[in-house]
């Protein structure tokens, strides 16, 4: 199927692309998941890669070797996520279980319940904290979890952009890009200043 999704775009032809959905990837394993980006890459001539992959690029970009994953996924998919990354090679410490209300709901949790129960959990300040899913809304929530400290923080939308602009060879720290990849391109650095090749290079995101 995502072979005919990436192939119908018209007129488009994109310079890279990740593919958003995390949870399907998970059960890939790492090393299937590169295989199948891989294959991806090759049928569209352009780079390909999985938002899980995209993490574990940014990962190592900033020298995390151990997360702490704040996850609002039932349990079962939170230990999928587990055992993904652990088999990637990054150690877990910790799972930080995030609730909307009583219940796992990633696209219901709000702003200041991720903020809370964040807090609340008292992670070590040099700590890098995964936020995983693509489902859960993130920008406010990171924007203030990081006035608190230093820490690291990663998501999977933040590290998408972070990769295909990253492949397309356009600066994380660019007067067009968002604070929290300013922030992130300093922790990997990837801050390079404009770069007069990248203009008119595209990048799209499927799920």
């Amino acid at each position: 199927m995502l072979p005919d999704v990436l192939g119908n775009f018209g007129g488009l032809r994109p310079d890279a692309t990740v593919v958003s959905c995390t949870g399907s990837h998970y059960l890939l394993t790492p090393d299937g998941d590169r295989a199948l980006c891989a294959e991806l890459s090759e049928r569209t001539g352009a780079p390909v890669r999985s938002a899980a992959l995209a993490i574990l690029d940014t990962a190592r970009a900033v020298g995390s070797e151990r997360l702490v994953l704040v996850s609002p996924y039932e349990p079962w998919l939170t230990e999928l996520s587990h055992g993904y990354w652990e088999a990637a090679g990054l150690a877990v410490d910790r799972v930080v279980k995030i609730r909307a209300g009583a219940r796992f709901s990633p696209y219901d949790v709000t702003t200041d319940e991720l903020v809370a129960q964040v807090r609340e959990a008292e992670l070590p300040e040099d700590a890098t904290l995964l936020f995983t899913g693509t489902g859960m809304f993130t920008f406010d929530a990171l924007a203030e979890l990081g006035r608190d400290s230093a820490r690291t923080l990663l998501t999977s939308n933040l590290a998408s952009a972070w990769w295909a602009r990253d492949v397309l060879g356009v600066p994380a720290d660019g007067p067009d890009a968002h604070p929290l990849l300013r922030r992130l391109a300093e922790r990997t650095g990837t801050a390079r200043g404009d770069r007069s090749d990248a203009s008119g290079r595209t990048a799209v995101t499927v799920s």
